[in-house]
C-alpha cells in the first residue's frame, strides 16, 4: 500500500487543475489543445479447474485472480505520454502479489513521422507473435525504442530494445532472469493497404539469446545466441456498401525462423495459419480456421524406460515469441502457456470452428471446437490426436465500461495427451470462469 501512495497524492494533486480546466472548456474556449485522461481497467477472474493446467494429486482447485491498472494519458500537439502502473495477485495471497509499470513511454509525431521510448506494448497483424497477451495478469511489454512513419496507406516500424540484469561493469554482458526473454531485440514491421479490401504485412525478428551453456568453472557462458524470424500476414475483408448486416472476413499467415537457439542448435522452424469469419446476419457469425506449427521428433528428456538422450541435430520448434497465446491455442491453455514434458515440443496443428450470437452489442454467446494434434508422430504414441476441446462463452456488457463474462471448457483427452504432459488425469479435463472487468474513465480534461 505504501508502494500506492505517491501515485494516489499526485492523482489528488492533479484532479482539481483538471476540473478548472474543464470548466474553461464548456464555456467555449477552443484555444485549449492539451488533453489529460485519468482512467483505469479493474479485473477480477475467478477460476476452477478439474484436471486441467497443471499435473498435482488434487482433483480440483479454484481461486480469484485480480489485476489493476491505472492509466495516466497526456496528449498535446506533437507529443503524448502514457504512464500504466498495475497491481496482480490471488486473493488473500500473503506475498502482496505483483506491482509494476505495465507501459510508460513519451511518444512525438510530426507529419507520420514517430518516435516512441520507454516500456511499450507492441501490437501486430493478429497478435499471433507480437501481441498484448491481455489474458495474463502482468501482459507483454518491451522496454523500447520505436520510430517509424504512417501515411497515404503505408505503415513502417522499427523498434530496438537492449536488456541488461545490473546497471554495472561486472557481468554486464550476461543477461539472466531479467524481466524479458531476450537480451537484445530488433524488429522491422511494415504494412500496406492495397485496395478497400486487401492489406498485407511483413515482419521480421531479429532476436539476441544469453548462452545457456556453463563453462568448466560453472559460470554462465558470456555469449549472445541470434535467432531471426521473416514472415508475412495477409487479410480480406468484404462488406457490401449498402447495409446488408454481412461481411466476410479471412486472414493468412506464415512465419519460418532460423539461426541458433540458445543451446547453439541450429533452427530451421515454421508455422502457418489461416483463418475465415462471416457474419450471416446482424446477429450471427461464423468462423473457421487451422494452424500448424513444427515440431520436433526427438525428446530432450527421454520417457520413462528409455536409456541416455538424444541430442538435436536441429531445433525445428516453433517459438511464437511475444504473441498473444491464449486467444489461439485452446482456453485450457495447455500448449505454450506450458511446457510438454522433459522439454518435449512437438508441435501443434489445431482444426477449429465457432459461431458467435450478438445482441445489439450487449449480449454474446460462442461456442468453439477445437480438434487438437503433434505435427510429428509421437514415440510409442498410438496417434498425433491430443483431444478434442469444447469451448462455451457468454459476455455481457450492461454499460460500456462494464464486461461480465462466463466461460466453460470441456476437453476429451487421448492416451498421446497423456504421455507428453506426463499426467494421468489429462483424459478429461474441466475449466470455467467467471470475470468482471470495470473500465471506467474518471478525467478527461482539455486545457
Amino acid at each position: 500500500m505504501k508502494r500506492l501512495q505517491p501515485i494516489i497524492l499526485m492523482l489528488c494533486a492533479l484532479m482539481p487543475l483538471g476540473i478548472q480546466a474543464k470548466v474553461k472548456t464548456e464555456f467555449g474556449d477552443s484555444t485549449k489543445t492539451h488533453v489529460f485522461t485519468l482512467s483505469a481497467q479493474l479485473m477480477t477472474r475467478g477460476e476452477y479447474v478439474h484436471g486441467a493446467v497443471a499435473d498435482t494429486n488434487e482433483t480440483y482447485a479454484a481461486y480469484v485472480i485480480e489485476r489493476t491498472r491505472i492509466y495516466l494519458h497526456y496528449q498535446q500537439p506533437y507529443l503524448e505520454v502514457q504512464i500504466v502502473p498495475q497491481h496482480s495477485g490471488v486473493w488473500g495471497t500473503t506475498n502482496g502479489g505483483t506491482f509494476n509499470l505495465r507501459e510508460a513511454w513519451a511518444k512525438t509525431d510530426v507529419k507520420g513521422f514517430f518516435a516512441q521510448l520507454g516500456r511499450q506494448s507492441l501490437s501486430y497483424d493478429d497478435e499471433r507473435v507480437m501481441g498484448l497477451d491481455d489474458w495474463s495478469m502482468t501482459g507483454v511489454y518491451h522496454d523500447a525504442l520505436k520510430i517509424g512513419y504512417e501515411g497515404f496507406g503505408h505503415k513502417l516500424h522499427l523498434v530496438g530494445a537492449y536488456c541488461q540484469t545490473n546497471a554495472n561493469m561486472r557481468g554486464g554482458t550476461v543477461y539472466l532472469n531479467g524481466n524479458q526473454p531476450y537480451k537484445n531485440m530488433e524488429m522491422l514491421w511494415y504494412h500496406y493497404d492495397f485496395k478497400r479490401w486487401f492489406s498485407g504485412s511483413l515482419l521480421f525478428v531479429n532476436t539476441g539469446i544469453q548462452s545457456s551453456k556453463i563453462d568448466a568453472l560453472g559460470n554462465p557462458e558470456k555469449k549472445t545466441y541470434y535467432q531471426q524470424m521473416a514472415g508475412a500476414y495477409w487479410r480480406f475483408r468484404y462488406e457490401p456498401a449498402t447495409p446488408a448486416g454481412w461481411w466476410i472476413n479471412a486472414d493468412a499467415s506464415f512465419y519460418y525462423q532460423f539461426g541458433k537457439s540458445a543451446d547453439d542448435v541450429p533452427i530451421n522452424a515454421w508455422m502457418v495459419a489461416v483463418e475465415a469469419k462471416a457474419q450471416a446476419n446482424r446477429w450471427v457469425q461464423f468462423n473457421a480456421g487451422y494452424f500448424h506449427m513444427s515440431g520436433d521428433e526427438n525428446y530432450t528428456v527421454p520417457p520413462p524406460g528409455s536409456i541416455g538422450l538424444q541430442q538435436h541435430t536441429h531445433d525445428h520448434s516453433f517459438n511464437l515469441l511475444y504473441g498473444s497465446k491464449h486467444q489461439f491455442y485452446g482456453a485450457m491453455d495447455f500448449f505454450y502457456l506450458q511446457s510438454f514434458y522433459g522439454g518435449y515440443s512437438p508441435g501443434l496443428q489445431d482444426g477449429h470452428f465457432g459461431t458467435t450470437f450478438t445482441y445489439q452489442n450487449m449480449f454474446d454467446l460462442q461456442a468453439q471446437y477445437h480438434c487438437l494434434a503433434t505435427t510429428v508422430d509421437v514415440l510409442k504414441a498410438p496417434t498425433r490426436l491430443l483431444g478434442h476441446e469444447l469451448e462455451l462463452k457468454a459476455g455481457y456488457r450492461p454499460v460500456k465500461w462494464v464486461t461480465i463474462t462466463a466461460s466453460y471448457t470441456f476437453m476429451q483427452g487421448t492416451k498421446t495427451m497423456e504421455m507428453v504432459k506426463r499426467a494421468s488425469n489429462r483424459n478429461q479435463s474441466h475449466y470455467a470462469y467467471l470475470s468482471v472487468i470495470l473500465q471506467p474513465t474518471f478525467v478527461k480534461v482539455r486545457f
